[in-house]
């Protein structure tokens, strides 16, 4: 996953949204048309926040494999960032969640929100972070070894560690997006969202297919799970 930087914290969208002035020439029709779009964007999105980071919280505690389940929800308010959400770990080691505003701006619904949310989540609960960075360190380390066996220089050996770090890491990216769904889509559910229906932004997005170690499984294969998840969680 890229690392975006992110300035905001999430009550910073609500203060951005609700101190957003139009330039004088803009009509009240045309400011009105823009913001409460944007405000009510903003309350869903808080409101999701509000019932699935709980939900979140409690089963990172329940599964007991991440140390720190004190998620950290902020926002990329970066102007011209596309949608996106992203997981990663502060220099302390606590969760951190982002979303784009673009990605916010984009959801059709609360479901698909608490999905993305979910997902995200799931990312740190799984331990998807320290996973992949072993192993990419295994994979620089078995490439590291054939290169330098093979003869060649320090410097071919340093790009056969890094080809053989990305080729590992990546050779794991679907399994980890797949785990991600499912999990996401039990923390939706829990948190009273519908996951079919937080699914919906797969079909907006372009179908990577089935391509050699590409880092996401087809779209149809990542509904067709979360759909087999919650047939199971509902009949259990």
């Amino acid at each position: 996953m890229r690392l975006p930087v992110f300035a905001a914290l999430i009550l910073t969208l609500g203060g951005c949204v609700s101190s957003y002035q139009p330039p004088p020439p803009v009509s009240d029709a045309d400011r009105t048309a823009v913001v409460q779009p944007a405000a009510r964007a903003a309350r869903t999105f808080i409101e999701v926040v509000a019932r699935v980071e709980p939900v979140a919280e409690d089963l990172c505690r329940t599964r007991g494999v991440a140390r720190n389940c004190d998620f950290r929800i902020v926002v990329d308010d970066r102007p011209g960032q596309p949608p996106n959400a992203f997981q990663t770990l502060d220099k302390f080691g606590r969760p951190v969640i982002g979303f784009t505003l673009a990605l916010i701006a984009d959801a059709r619904n609360a479901d698909e929100l608490a999905f993305v949310l979910g997902h995200e989540a799931a990312h740190h609960i799984e331990g998807h972070i320290p996973r992949r960075q072993d192993q990419a360190l295994s994979g620089a380390l078995v490439a590291g070894v054939l290169a330098q066996a093979s003869g060649l220089s320090p410097d071919e050996v340093r790009s056969a560690q890094e080809m053989g770090a990305e080729l590992a890491a990546r050779s794991y990216s679907r399994e980890f997006e797949l785990e991600a769904d499912a999990l996401g889509a039990e923390i939706s559910l829990i948190a009273g969202f519908d996951p079919m229906l937080g699914t919906g932004f797969f079909d907006r997005l372009p179908d990577p297919g089935d391509r050699f170690l590409g880092s996401h499984p087809p779209n149809a294969q990542r509904k067709a799970l979360v759909a087999a998840t919650v047939r199971r969680l509902q009949a259990g």
